[in-house]
């Protein structure tokens, strides 16, 4: 797609958010400096005793230099390593003033700035983006009232009840310790083997095993908050709330064929594809949304809300849509933003508060000590991409990289020789206050049998997806057990299996050669009183049999915006019919790229086609939709000639994308797919462009 930069310039944003950049620095035209600023003479000899003497200790200037070079890579993160971040604003679309005092939530015309970052769980930060995974979804705004994090995921289910578990979790899912392999897969024995043993786990595997592990694009996946909060209102109501995040482009995928072929083409593809979208001026948007449920009706379902391994199916509490976010501007550095940005479920802003969820309280610790090690501190928030742009007034003092200077005598309260300031801010202020719950109950290490039903939303998620997309379900089980070598691993998660699904179970099993068992499995994630007869009547049959919102079947499919097209085009190409078809695309904000055998341009009587791609550097994999034009048999000629056309062609078509053929690209298709083209379905033949552009909203045709 061709930039305008003047067209595509973001949209005007209040001061605030420029404020956010205000360290940002420009070294053009600016003579070198040291860190303390001292102006450098030579940056290209070490100080030696004499020419070909000894370095000697003295140079204080390159003991500056190999320093900071020798400390400029933090530790990563333990999990959500490999991140891709935007920056943006929200809007809400009315006032939230009856569910939650939050000042970010009323007013329709205020813009909040915000920061989001994008990740895998599993892998490193040289890892692939197309790796199946969960996807964490994390939101920082920058509200008036101080920072608010919604870290969430793109699986609405987690994987674990309690936070005592989460080490285990993750250390079972990466890398085995003895070889450090595999890098950013779960496909491995102690994942399996952790899984077959914690039932718990069956609702959040379903969702990766499912096409959601793998998405198209970071700007078309949904984003959970996972756990159910509080909204508090002015008269100190509470409400439950889970959050949502619905993307405007709808919910899509990669086949998981397609996502191995990516990783080998561009394993950076979607952090490419989120930085050229902004960069495009097509700015993602995603609408957030909330499942309001009142405080008396806590426990009028057949799950329990504080289970952070279960939903509320949208058809017993509908999504409201409450607002907008938009991301209209990339980083300036990645280290500076990206990386450094902090999150923590704990910043919150009055109006929103916690539930008693254990693996949300056990985050609250958390987050905390992890940014403590990994930047270096406890100071971290003052690092310019997570600083509030309120005030911040504490009598913190201190620490390492302490960047404010406090200028008053005390560092403690209460005190009178500063008149006891900053001094705490009341509630009709802006002060935030914990909600008010009656707690009472024994110091126990226990479990809720409210907890233990393990398979019920499992089952729901399986039997509302469309036929595809369970076989899908069925081959990423068998691939991913198919890694795993200690048989009794995969017949332990078989027997899970038959608790979802009997036939999820057996057709998995069939793909391994093996037989299913049909005893409930043992729970090693619980006390033994939690594994007598009690449990079995714990497992039950969710009051919704099907819902359609966990399906991508029923996604939104009304926009081409975004959609990466190709167009073949080599010597014999009527060039003025591409032109046409590209600017219709264009013109839909589709991006289009001309593929030929070579870079350059093609010239003709009718004018010249600039090229965008070699055939050599291109895959049907990176795009979402392709078109053969008409041309002259010279045209059918070279295309056939060159296999890796051939290849692009039958991977589109076996994929099950859309594809326009007119005239001679007509002929070369039926030429080039022969025995395996068996289906029109998403084939659009000698049709008009505005066809085309309506195949490539369905963005897959799996009857074909």
């Amino acid at each position: 797609m061709e930039k305008n930069n003047k067209q595509n310039k973001p949209p005007e944003q209040s001061k605030k958010i420029k404020d956010l950049s205000s360290e940002t620095i420009s070294e053009q035209n600016e003579l070198l400096t040291t860190n303390q600023g001292l102006k450098i003479n030579d940056d290209n000899n070490t100080l030696s005793a004499g020419d070909r003497g000894p370095s000697l200790l003295e140079d204080f200037i390159m003991r500056e230099k190999i320093t900071h070079f020798d400390h400029e890579r933090i530790p990563e993160r333990v999990v959500h390593a490999r991140g891709s971040g935007a920056h943006g604003y929200f809007q809400v679309y009315k006032s939230m003033a009856k569910y939650t005092k939050a000042d970010f939530l009323q007013n329709p015309e205020k813009k909040t700035p915000v920061f989001v970052r994008f990740s895998t769980v599993a892998g490193s930060r040289g890892s692939t983006d197309l790796a199946r995974d969960i996807r964490g979804f994390s939101v920082k705004f920058y509200t008036d009232e101080g920072i608010y994090d919604l870290v969430g995921n793109n699986s609405a289910p987690f994987f674990i009840q309690d936070a005592i578990k989460f080490p285990d979790f993750i250390h079972a899912v990466k890398p085995e310790p003895r070889d450090e392999m595999p890098q950013a897969a779960s496909a491995h024995d102690t994942f399996w083997d952790f899984v077959s043993l914690s039932p718990e786990t069956m609702h959040a595997v379903i969702w990766a095993m499912s096409d959601r592990g793998i998405p198209r694009s970071l700007r078309m996946m949904e984003g959970f908050g996972v756990h159910t909060f509080r909204f508090i209102n002015e008269r100190e109501e509470s409400f439950f709330v889970k959050f949502h995040w619905k993307p405007k482009l709808g919910v899509h995928s990669v086949l998981w064929d397609e996502a191995q072929k990516i990783s080998g083409m561009d394993s950076d593809f979607h952090r490419r594809d989120l930085w050229e979208a902004i960069d495009n001026g097509s700015f993602p948007e995603y609408e957030l949304g909330v499942q309001i449920v009142n405080e008396e009706d806590e426990h009028e379902f057949d799950f329990d809300l504080l289970d952070p391994t279960k939903l509320i199916p949208e058809e017993l509490v509908p999504v409201e849509l409450i607002g907008k976010m938009t991301l209209n501007k990339n980083p300036d550095n990645f280290f500076a933003e990206t990386e450094q940005v902090a999150f923590h479920p704990g910043h919150v802003v009055p109006g929103i508060d916690f539930t008693n969820d254990p693996l949300l309280q056990g985050r609250l610790f958390s987050y905390t000590d992890t940014q403590l090690i990994r930047l270096g501190g406890p100071n971290f928030h003052e690092i310019p991409i997570n600083r509030p742009i309120n005030s911040v007034r504490n009598n913190q003092r201190d620490g390492y990289m302490r960047q404010m200077i406090n200028k008053d005598e005390t560092s403690y309260i209460p005190n009178s020789i500063n008149d006891n300031h900053p001094h705490q801010a009341k509630i009709s202020e802006g002060g935030f206050s914990s909600y008010r719950e009656r707690i009472s109950g024994d110091k126990i290490r226990k479990r809720s049998p409210s907890f233990l039903d393990h398979y019920s939303q499992p089952r729901l998620f399986f039997m509302s997806q469309s036929e595809p997309e369970k076989q899908h379900i069925i081959d990423a089980y068998t691939f991913e057990l198919g890694k795993v070598k200690r048989v009794e691993i995969r017949e332990r998660t078989l027997g899970l299996l038959n608790q979802i699904d009997e036939n999820l179970a057996k057709k998995v099993a069939d793909g391994l050669g093996l037989e299913v068992s049909t005893g409930i499995p043992e729970n090693h994630q619980h006390s033994p009183d939690e594994k007598s007869e009690n449990y079995k009547s714990i497992i039950k049959q969710s009051e919704v049999e099907r819902s359609e919102a966990l399906s991508m079947a029923h996604t939104r499919k009304e926009t081409v915006e975004t959609r990466r097209i190709a167009i073949f085009a080599v010597e014999g190409v009527d060039i003025n019919q591409v032109q046409s078809i590209k600017k219709a695309l264009v013109n839909q904000k589709a991006m289009v790229k001309i593929i030929s055998s070579n870079f350059g341009e093609l010239k003709s009587d009718n004018g010249n086609l600039l090229l965008d791609e070699s055939i050599l550097v291109s895959a049907s994999v990176l795009f979402d939709a392709l078109v053969l034009p008409d041309g002259t048999e010279e045209m059918n000629k070279l295309l056939q000639n060159d296999k890796r056309f051939g290849e692009f062609l039958q991977n589109t078509y076996n994929h099950c994308k859309p594809i326009a053929a007119n005239g001679t690209g007509l002929t070369y298709m039926k030429e080039s797919l022969a025995d395996l083209y068996k289906s029109d379905k998403g084939v659009v033949i000698n049709k008009s462009i505005d066809e085309f552009i309506d195949a490539v909203k369905q963005h897959r045709f799996w009857d074909r």
